[in-house]
């Protein structure tokens, strides 16, 4: 069975809307939006499969907004597929980053496969998470050792949910990666309300998220994350063991035995006390900081206070 897509389309026209949506039906689910500016928030909590943008009506703002959204590296994958009214003529593309496009009155004929092949294209090249359409290890790695190497300031946060393997072992698969799907759009969505210009989420595999952010931001941040993880969590467990805070799972040597309802570790740290030259050391330190968190009972967040030459507190 092939999962269902989601395409959000970005337009003022209800009769193209409508089209997209009959076009599409049993393929994409489509989500609508007027303006590009309306759809952000949807667009950072599920990071679609294809953005459909009507461009007949030229609008800058609208073209500067998508230029923005594409020129951050979570979305850099997602594509976009323009919708230009012959009349008008073909837009510079130098200045307006889309995949593709298609003429409006060939919409009819041409869009679910123009649709189709975006969407497949961009699973083919880009690296992505599939669960929670996040970048991956290989974007991760490239951010974080371009930042270094840029020399730029930030701060980096490693979050991992504890307990997971005992609720995924307990409730299956299924209802393990709507926890992960979950995870992910929570902090996506948590990171982006922040600091919606230069920040990263990245989905390293499993139940491990990587963020990177300004210093300044990030305990705030993941003060929030962990707040608003414990708030939803509950609510993945059947009444009675939610009730009674526990359940009855099998350990990693298979013995049985009863675990807490799922928290969340996240360890941070930054290049603004310590000097890093490559990914792979600042990526130690930020394990150990989650280490650390996961040593402390219940949901939490600790941030590296080292310096260079010193040891932490």
């Amino acid at each position: 069975m092939v999962s269902m897509k989601t395409a959000v389309v970005i337009s003022r026209d209800t009769a193209l809307v409508a089209v997209t949506e009959r076009i599409l039906q049993g393929y994409c689910r489509v989500i609508p939006f007027t303006n590009m500016q309306s759809a952000l928030d949807y667009i950072y909590s599920i990071v679609p499969n294809v953005l459909i943008v009507d461009m007949s009506t030229r609008d800058e703002h609208m073209i500067t907004i998508l230029n923005t959204l594409k020129g951050d590296p979570i979305f850099t994958h997602l594509p976009v597929l323009a919708v230009v009214d012959e009349k008008d003529g073909l837009p510079e593309w130098d200045n307006v980053l889309v995949e593709d496009y298609i003429w409006r009155a060939a919409v009819q004929e041409d869009l679910a496969q123009r649709a189709r092949l975006a969407i497949l294209r961009s699973e083919r090249v880009v690296e992505v998470n599939p669960l929670t359409r996040l970048p991956g290890n290989i974007s991760i790695i490239k951010t974080v050792q371009g930042l270094i190497d840029k020399g730029e300031m930030f701060a980096i946060a490693y979050a991992d949910l504890d307990n997971f393997k005992p609720f995924n072992d307990h409730y299956g698969f299924s209802r393990g990666d709507e926890v992960i799907k979950m995870t992910g759009r929570l902090i996506l969505n948590v990171v982006k309300n922040r600091q919606q210009r230069g920040s990263f989420v990245g989905h390293i595999g499993g139940d491990d998220f990587i963020f990177i952010m300004e210093a300044d931001l990030v305990d705030q941040t993941a003060s929030e994350i962990v707040e608003t993880f414990d708030k939803i969590i509950s609510t993945f467990y059947d009444p009675a063991e939610r009730e009674a805070g526990v359940i009855v799972s099998t350990d990693r040597q298979g013995n049985q035995k009863t675990f807490p309802l799922m928290t969340i570790s996240i360890g941070i740290t930054s290049n603004r006390n310590r000097a890093f030259s490559h990914y792979g050391e600042l990526t130690e330190a930020v394990s150990e900081m989650k280490h650390y968190a996961k040593e402390h009972k219940g949901s939490c967040y600790r941030a590296d206070k080292r310096q260079d030459s010193q040891e932490q507190e």
